[in-house]
């Protein structure tokens, strides 16, 4: 069993295969997801200001295995230590003025006892009917059954897509380069 916080030192890097070319630009959808805090979040009402949309495959549970094969799947292995990487760089985002969510397709019962555990200051959405992730066209992968999220980052500005972070390795330095991008605009 590994822990979930340590990434192997082979993990393979994923390629940019252009599946989130599209993206930029895009309106976000009239899409509502449940979040981790028992509410249901508009991804077309965010507001105005910035949003950070971290989006992953799925956090593993501690004591249970992971997927056979979940190491060599580029960009698989590493969510909670990104969802932690964003919980450390939480107060450095707010002080961009950017919201933060994390999103997968994960349930919402799976997420909270996460979100709990790693004491995230910010909502987890679940697309767990692939609702967001097929109006977007999503970039996504199967393994062991499941259908999942390929790892991204969405910074949406006023309701549309002002920047995407695709592929997004090694996922423990993601915040930081989502704070460095937003602390270049401004």
């Amino acid at each position: 069993m590994s822990n979930l916080q340590d990434l192997p030192d082979d993990l393979p890097r994923p390629v940019d295969d252009g599946a989130c070319d599209h993206l930029t630009g895009m309106t976000m959808p009239d899409v509502v997801l449940p979040s981790t805090k028992g509410r249901d979040v508009n991804l077309a009402a965010l507001g105005r200001g910035r949003t950070v949309l971290y989006c992953y495959p799925r956090t593993g549970v501690p004591g249970e295995a992971l997927p056979d094969g979940w190491d060599a799947i580029p960009g698989a292995r590493g969510c909670t230590p990104q969802a932690c990487a964003f919980r450390d760089h939480a107060a450095d985002l707010a002080r961009l003025g950017a919201q933060v969510y994390g999103l997968s397709s994960q349930s919402t019962a799976y997420q909270r006892e996460m979100a709990e555990r790693l004491h995230l200051p910010f909502e987890i959405l679940s697309d767990a009917q692939f609702a967001f992730s097929d109006a977007m066209g999503l970039p996504t992968f199967t393994v062991g059954g499941m259908r999942l999220i390929k790892r991204l980052t969405l910074i949406v500005q006023d309701n549309a897509i002002e920047h995407v972070f695709y592929p997004v390795f090694p996922p423990t330095e993601s915040a930081s380069e989502v704070v460095a991008w937003l602390e270049s605009r401004g």
